[in-house]
């Protein structure tokens, strides 16, 4: 499993940026592989953050190279003041199942585990 967490710093929405940012997380949501995602904001520096779960490195680069996430790609200096992505790869999860989160329940493999289960 992947993470990519996009951290920004807003500037004015206007109502392309909501067209836009509705139509991707849909497109988002409608790939296989897509496990779900958290908001932050950080009331201190003003900074939010989006945290996107994902089952595979595939499944997260379908979004990363779809024609409207590119498209957002271009115009994001009029709608945000700086970002930073994060990928990583999600080495384990647990919880005492007193919240919801899109990994709740989720097993995690990781690469070099299906390896090593592969070898055995």
């Amino acid at each position: 499993m992947y993470t990519s967490t996009f951290t920004f710093a807003k500037r004015q929405y206007d109502a392309e940026f909501y067209a836009l940012d509705d139509v991707i997380a849909q497109i988002a949501k409608s790939i296989p592989g897509y496990l779900g995602e958290e908001s932050w904001e950080n009331q201190q520096t003003g900074l939010i953050s989006n945290v996107y779960y994902w089952e595979s490195m595939a499944a997260l680069q379908s979004l990363m190279k779809h024609p409207e996430h590119m498209k957002a790609k271009q115009h994001q200096s009029r709608w945000l003041n700086g970002f930073q992505v994060v990928i990583a790869q999600v080495t384990g999860t647990y919880g005492d199942n007193g919240i919801e989160h899109p990994l709740a329940g989720r097993v995690v493999t990781t690469q070099s585990e299906a390896h090593q289960e592969r070898q055995a």
